[in-house]
């Protein structure tokens, strides 16, 4: 008797889910699920603009990257001690371990916090704290990457390097994210040349809603190892051969760029069309609790729309583990 496809679809998503892979493209505040963030809004007594989790989780119908954008700093607002960032970041790790995620590269965004009154050093020790037990009880690897905000001025993101100085072993990397139309990574160049001079790895956020344009500006003026995003790559053909010889990863999170209509569904996808071009993408999450789910679910959604096959799992997962900057 054949099997049922239900039970072929609960295998796959359960060999999906041993499969050994590492995240390198998450930011911290966007796994902030709403039952940690009522949590953690009881204990610092803020009042959200939502009665319950339900109606919170009705808000995550936002229809473009700014409104999400909006919702995500109103939420990051309850994160305020140490231990609401430890917190945070421990929940993080537990998932991690629930996936077989045994490595992960966080993104770390100071302005969104400093920007509130919240003290560079507590976020960030609360972070590194919770990174520290992962490695030791869970034995999960990681590296946390130093994030600007691009629809900032320059001058706040090097007031942020400045910051970041004392702390300089907590970071193995710079990144640029947030709204990226209308902020080309040119508009960075100085605060990632002083970045590299400081011993910084680059990364940055490009071609997602922003042109192949800016893929190029990240690559030959910010000098990066890896680019997130970068799905619009396939609108170059010069680019696509470059990421192909140089095998430069893309950081591609596919249940985002559905949910921030990148795509307006997941079988128009064109991960594994580059993947099979040669290009070295990589499936991660990037807001997990605001684009309906983690490592795990991206994987299982380009399994049910894309018709992705075990071996092309594999070779996804084998990129995210070449792929890792921070050892």
């Amino acid at each position: 008797m054949p099997a049922h496809p239900k039970d072929e679809n609960f295998a796959m998503h359960d060999w999906l889910n041993n499969l050994p892979k590492a995240e390198l493209h998450l930011h911290l505040e966007g796994s902030l699920e709403p039952e940690l963030m009522f949590r953690l809004a009881e204990r610092n007594r803020i009042a959200l603009p939502w009665n319950d989790v339900e109606a919170l989780r009705s808000a995550y119908n936002f229809g473009n990257l700014q409104e999400f954008l909006d919702l995500y700093y109103a939420g990051a607002d309850v994160l305020r001690t140490e231990q609401d960032f430890y917190d945070l970041t421990w929940a993080y790790l537990q998932k991690c371990e629930e996936q077989n995620v045994v490595h992960t590269e966080p993104f770390f965004d100071p302005q969104t916090h400093t920007d509130r009154g919240v003290p560079f050093e507590a976020a960030l020790n609360g972070i590194s704290a919770a990174l520290a037990d992962g490695r030791e009880l869970l034995g999960i690897s990681s590296g946390l990457i130093l994030s600007f905000l691009r629809h900032l001025p320059e001058e706040e993101a090097f007031r942020t390097l400045e910051q970041a100085l004392p702390y300089r072993n907590a970071f193995f990397a710079v990144g640029l994210d947030s709204s990226e139309v209308g902020h080309p990574p040119s508009k960075f160049q100085r605060v990632f040349d002083k970045a590299r001079a400081e011993g910084f790895l680059t990364v940055a956020h490009a071609g997602e809603e922003g042109p192949p344009e800016y893929i190029w500006q990240a690559l030959d003026l910010l000098k990066v190892s890896r680019i997130d995003h970068g799905v619009r790559a396939a609108e170059d053909p010069k680019l696509i051969a470059r990421l192909i010889e140089e095998q430069i990863p893309l950081t591609v999170c596919p249940l985002s760029n559905t949910k921030l209509k990148v795509f307006d569904d997941m079988r128009q996808h064109n991960i594994l069309d580059l993947l099979e071009q040669g290009v070295k993408v990589t499936v991660n999450s990037d807001d997990p609790a605001y684009f309906g789910g983690y490592v795990t679910e991206n994987f299982v959604a380009l399994h049910e729309s894309l018709g992705m096959t075990e071996e092309q799992a594999r070779r996804l997962a084998q990129n995210s583990l070449d792929a890792r900057l921070a050892y």
